[in-house]
């Protein structure tokens, strides 16, 4: 199948798909006497799995990752669920750094007026430094 077709089945752009090709995230699809690039089953494989880790926050190295122990027969199934769970305990210290900032946020939005005057607790506020 053409790039498009991949771009279909594997819900990616064919920007992004040729993107990950030149990180080599996935394989080189072979090209046609045409130059034109030729996917197979096993490609369609790997650009789901990047579409789907992507979507559940995996950065490009840790996709990396993910997608040598995917083409290694020889995997331990242990290692990629230590990928996963690495990556939520990141998810969790990350959603606590976001629930501190959201408190701040709310804190400042309280000491505010929110009138038609100039004074602005929240600029004070931030302008101090702790």
């Amino acid at each position: 199948m053409n790039i498009s077709q991949a771009a279909k089945s594997s819900g990616l752009p064919a920007k992004t798909i040729r993107y990950y090709e030149s990180l080599g995230l996935t394989r080189a699809a072979p090209r046609d006497g045409n130059g034109y690039r030729r996917y197979d089953q096993s490609h369609l494989g790997e650009l789901r799995l990047l579409h789907r880790l992507r979507e559940v926050g995996f950065s490009l190295e840790e996709c990396r990752q993910v997608v040598a122990l995917y083409r290694d027969q020889h995997r331990r199934s242990h290692e990629v669920r230590g990928l996963v769970l690495e990556k939520c305990e990141a998810m969790e210290r990350r959603i606590g750094q976001l629930r501190s900032m959201q408190q701040v946020l709310q804190g400042l939005a309280q000491r505010c007026s929110g009138d038609e005057g100039p004074e602005c607790a929240i600029l004070d506020e931030l302008e101090r430094a702790d």
